[in-house]
């Protein structure tokens, strides 16, 4: 089938991340790019890409099927409004908007226009993420009760527009519709509740970090947490079930599995542990549990273009709803709100 041609809003970070997908898909053909910068214009010519001169020669490209949209949080909904009233199909990097309202205006444009919208949700192909929801999923260790999901690093935060308010910098806005997307993705989407308390170590306009709960309607809870100041990192995923718990340490590393084959509490004798004697934390053995780990699955992020592509031909639904990406926005605002008050926020 013939490549949709694809044109790429903002040569930065992230824009060159999707230059150098497109460059190499099976789905797509690169038509250009358009930075508002000259510079990363010239840029992108010295390296043999085609850049338009204004985002009204791109606009103005019958060509082009597809434009991918990287650019500061904050310009967001001017440059893909735009676009979806050109007839031209858009994906928009994460946060897609910084309000219910200007999400909702960009998901009418589309609908108006009859084209698709989606947001990059990338990690949802992260193996780490696969590797939880495939545990979850198949039920081997259980009903979940609960899952902690977090991403340490000690850089603090970016010295760009990711750390100024009035592009919608933070930590939450960054890592977090990342993280709140894959928990959602392996949990379901009704979440009930949010409580968040956040981090100004590095940074005081923005959030630096955050510690976010979630209560889910089926009384599963999640506990999200991002730090940008932690020098020793805590695990990647944690998940305790009903027949036992699962564990991935770093992102490169594969899940841990120990499952509870037998209680045997009648048989557990007390062992010294410190300063005293206890019952209640003797270690578990081969006789009562199993241990093992789960292979990383396959992965390939490109197949967030392929099935885009596909859904716009009419071929399959797209993978990140509306609903879905409403769901992600409202419970970054609610978290904020929570992290204003100090008190939960019921959604």
């Amino acid at each position: 089938m013939k490549k949709m041609k694809a044109a790429v809003v903002g040569y930065g970070g992230m824009g060159g991340w999707h230059v150098e997908h497109l460059l190499k898909s099976d789905v797509a053909e690169l038509a250009g790019v358009y930075d508002i910068k000259p510079e990363r214009n010239e840029l992108a010519e010295s390296r043999g890409i085609h850049a338009y001169a204004s985002y009204e020669e791109l606009l103005a490209d019958k060509s082009v099927e597809l434009i991918t949209v990287a650019i500061p949080n904050d310009d967001h909904e001017s440059v893909v409004v735009a676009a979806l009233n050109a007839g031209k199909n858009v994906i928009c990097e994460k946060p897609v908007a910084l309000s219910m309202e200007s999400l909702n205006r960009m998901i009418a444009a589309a609908e108006k226009n009859g084209v698709h919208f989606s947001t990059h949700q990338n990690r949802r192909w992260d193996v780490d993420f696969l590797a939880m929801k495939q545990i979850h999923d198949s039920g081997e260790i259980g009903k979940v009760i609960n899952i902690e999901s977090r991403v340490h690093g000690s850089r603090g935060i970016p010295s760009d527009w990711r750390g100024e308010k009035e592009h919608g910098g933070g930590m939450l806005y960054d890592w977090g519709i990342h993280l709140i997307d894959q928990v959602l993705m392996i949990f379901g989407w009704d979440v009930k509740s949010v409580y968040c308390v956040c981090d100004h170590i590095t940074n005081k306009e923005v959030d630096d970090g955050f510690r976010l709960e979630l209560v889910f309607g089926n009384g599963q809870r999640a506990l999200i947490e991002l730090g940008t100041y932690n020098f020793i990192a805590m695990p990647r995923f944690y998940m305790r079930a009903e027949k036992g718990t699962a564990l991935i340490t770093d992102w490169r590393e594969e899940a841990q599995v120990v499952k509870c084959k037998h209680w045997h509490e009648n048989d557990v004798l007390p062992v010294k542990t410190a300063a005293g004697l206890t019952k209640t934390m003797a270690p578990r053995d081969e006789v009562t549990t199993d241990t093992y780990r789960v292979a990383k699955p396959k992965s390939d992020v490109h197949d967030y273009y392929r099935h885009f592509i596909a859904a716009i031909r009419g071929e399959r639904e797209q993978d990140v709803t509306y609903d879905q990406m409403r769901t992600d926005l409202a419970i970054i605002l609610a978290a904020f709100k929570s992290a204003e008050t100090g008190l939960p926020v019921e959604l």
